[in-house]
């Protein structure tokens, strides 16, 4: 199979909460990583295996439970413990992220792999890059996939949305943190980036960095003190 196309990427709406989880993995191996189970656990594990690819990996933007399953606002979502009964995985998560998810989640820390901004991880030709970007939550990070012929998928979380960003007056969030995110890292990416949000939370489910930096007021802004005028600051 030719490179150009390794890249298997699914975008699924789930739950109660516009979520968006991301199947992304290799056409060539028939292996891929969810980014964010939650919601309906069975039926993300169900989709890749409908389309011929096993599961060899969880990916989380951070440990907010509509994400990675928990108890929340009288719900409980199911997330990481239903996919570890079923089909046991590495869960691939921050650092800075680390405590909070086994705490939010119940998992062990046997069952996490442990992460620095900047890591990889490989499926085939298929590079996933952890951009860590804190601001909506200490340890949230963004994952640009990558292949040789394709310019590359921002899957973006809760970091920047499409039209708007993250939140930042939940417990760990930092507003300047953010700010920083989102001009000296995602903003610096290529104009062709395609953007892919944790939640659809505007008419499309998807745009480009480049669309991201003309519209998205939290990305036009040029001074930190602007930036926090629009969050309320």
């Amino acid at each position: 199979m030719s490179e150009a196309n390794d890249l298997y990427f699914r975008q699924v709406p789930v739950g109660e909460m516009a979520n968006l989880v991301y199947l992304v993995g290799s056409r060539e191996t028939r292996e891929c990583v969810i980014v964010d189970p939650a919601w309906n656990v069975n039926g993300l594990l169900d989709q890749a295996e409908a389309d011929g690819m096993t599961v060899t990996g969880a990916l989380v933007t951070h440990y907010h439970q509509d994400h990675v399953g928990g108890s929340i606002f009288g719900m409980e979502i199911e997330g990481l413990p239903q996919l570890m009964a079923r089909q046991p995985v590495p869960i691939h998560v921050n650092r800075h992220e680390a405590e909070g998810l086994r705490k939010v989640t119940g998992v062990a820390a046997s069952d996490l792999v442990v992460h620095e901004g900047g890591d990889v991880v490989e499926i085939g030709s298929v590079k996933i890059k952890l951009l860590h970007t804190p601001g909506h939550t200490p340890g949230s990070q963004c994952f640009l996939v990558e292949t040789p012929s394709h310019a590359g998928s921002l899957v973006s979380g809760d970091t920047l949305f499409l039209g708007s960003c993250g939140r930042v007056d939940l417990p760990g969030g930092d507003p300047t943190a953010l700010y920083d995110s989102l001009h000296g890292q995602l903003g610096k990416l290529p104009d062709e980036t395609l953007l892919f949000p944790g939640h659809l939370y505007s008419a499309d489910p998807s745009s480009t960095i480049g669309d991201q930096k003309r519209s998205n007021p939290y990305l036009r802004v040029t001074r930190l003190e602007d930036f926090l005028g629009f969050l309320g600051y």
